[in-house]
């Protein structure tokens, strides 16, 4: 393929100095990874700035060079391409190059503060199981129909993405699930992909570390549905305020899904119990294998969503009665004297509160909830003392813990989380740094009907710690000190 191929999709200004026939061989984004004939992105970071690489790419081999900003030194042979924003470009040239994957499958994404993950894996499953060819492409992992690629972001990058769905059509996939992050959207790691779909789950507190401001990460989120074109759906959650401000500006054709409002699909909550969901979905009964309100609204955008791409009602609820929860996400197993220990990923406010808030509907009969819970470092944290007051709001015991602590010290992650405790909810709260003792310590309080609720790092099999990765799954460390068995079929490696 040459550069000039390549740079057809461009829908805005670009100014090309050098041949624009030269031969393509790749592309990339890191200047460790150039070869040959590559196209360089000069992409600026929030950490690292692409341009400090250029020379460097050039050394290696590069063939061309989209940046912002030409270098000072312009090399023979090499052909620069000068546009707006590096990010943006990339997109477009890498979908370019790839062959547009994404206009060859369904592809469905889904962008919101919690349920991102839980949705995409069942509406995954659920093709699968209906006799489809599918894709995944979420923050626990990535997937190829039966195959498992390693994941390590909620949306990767747009080569990344592109390479993938490339790899989806040639294995035979007619349809593709996709984690939309906010970080994805303003980075335009997406751009350049063609949706079939996109469903809007919730909003709330998350990120501000990075979008600095509740709005600019309302306006991330936004941005994704602002840019679906008309051949998509655009189905939004209107029990979240925020919901039909998704879809403001989109040229989607919107419908809508609700536990509460009227709606194009409408769920009734007929009983919440451990043992699973009865619901009431477009006037039919059926049961679920998941637990909570939550689940709830997530097997309600699964409904409307796969309704939405052809899938026939009847055959599309004996299905979803089959799907059973993702990894991580109020993953649960029984153990002796009636204990139940549950894993589960919420690590914002609202996700905590909705999941101690499902346990406590449950009624515990003598039972007590105790809670262990930690925040992550170097991110949000202003949600910290929020966690804190909110575990001690519904549980009856607390632990605090680390979570990732990363390059801050635990101790000082501790410390702002107690500051959201008043004395009395302080009476009631224990802090143990080291995560495994915190969850040995829980494990060692709980009494006959107690459940132990493990929350904030869910699927995750590590713990990072001044940037060193070391082994660690909540999973494995609850069911070491809570002789039992998992409740569902997804078992820890």
């Amino acid at each position: 393929m040459r550069l000039n191929e390549l740079l057809k999709d461009l829908n805005f200004p670009f100014r090309l100095a050098g041949n624009g026939e030269c031969v393509i061989n790749g592309l990339a984004q890191d200047s460790r990874q150039v070869k040959p004939g590559f196209v360089f992105f000069a992409v600026k970071g929030t950490a690292v700035d692409g341009h400090d690489f250029i020379d460097r790419a050039v050394d290696a081999g590069a063939a061309a060079v989209v940046c912002e900003r030409l270098p000072q030194e312009i090399r023979d042979g090499v052909a620069y391409v000068e546009v707006q924003d590096s990010s943006l470009a990339m997109g477009h040239m890498a979908s370019s190059y790839y062959g547009h994957p994404s206009s060859e499958l369904q592809l469905v994404g889904i962008t919101g503060t919690n349920g991102k993950t839980t949705t995409v894996t069942l509406l995954y499953r659920l093709f699968r199981m209906a006799g489809y060819k599918a894709g995944l492409l979420s923050t626990i992992e990535n997937r190829i129909d039966d195959q498992a690629v390693p994941s390590t972001h909620t949306t990767g990058d747009a080569l990344e993405l592109n390479a993938l769905l490339r790899r989806m059509v040639e294995a035979g996939c007619t349809h593709a699930f996709m984690e939309v992050s906010s970080h994805a959207v303003v980075q335009n790691r997406i751009a350049g992909l063609q949706f079939r779909g996109g469903i809007f789950s919730n909003i709330t507190r998350d990120h501000l570390d990075y979008h600095k401001t509740f709005e600019a990460y309302i306006k991330a989120k936004k941005l994704f549905f602002d840019r679906l074109p008309e051949t998509a759906f655009a189905l939004v959650n209107v029990d979240d305020k925020n919901g039909l401000v998704m879809v403001q500006n989109t040229k989607a054709k919107t419908y809508t899904y609700s536990l509460r409002m009227p709606a194009d699909f409408k769920c009734k909550v007929i009983e919440d119990a451990l043992s699973g969901l009865h619901l009431e979905m477009d006037d039919t009964e059926v049961f679920m294998q998941l637990v909570g309100r939550f689940n709830a609204y997530n097997l309600t955008a699964i409904y409307a969503a796969a309704s939405l791409l052809g899938m026939e009602k009847t055959e599309l609820l004996r299905l979803m009665s089959m799907l059973k929860e993702a990894p991580g996400r109020f993953e649960t197993l029984k153990g002796e004297n009636d204990k139940t220990g549950i894993v589960d990923y919420a690590h914002t406010p609202d996700a905590l509160e909705n999941v101690l808030k499902t346990i406590k509907g449950f009624r515990l009969q003598s039972g007590q909830v105790i809670c262990v819970v930690g925040c992550g470092g170097n991110r949000d944290a202003g949600k910290r003392p929020l966690m804190a007051r909110l575990a001690a709001e519904y549980a009856d015991k607390v632990i605090i813990t680390t979570d990732n602590p990363r390059f801050e010290e635990p101790q000082d992650i501790i410390n702002q989380m107690l500051a959201g405790l008043d004395a009395a909810q302080q009476h009631k709260t224990l802090c143990i740094s080291d995560r495994r003792e915190a969850i040995k310590t829980a494990c060692a309080l709980a009494g006959k009907g107690d459940v132990i609720l493990v929350a904030g790092k869910g699927h995750e099999t590590y713990q990072e710690v001044k940037g060193v990765k070391h082994h660690f799954d909540d999973r494995q460390v609850l069911a070491e000190y809570l002789p039992a068995v998992w409740n569902n079929e997804l078992k820890t490696e």
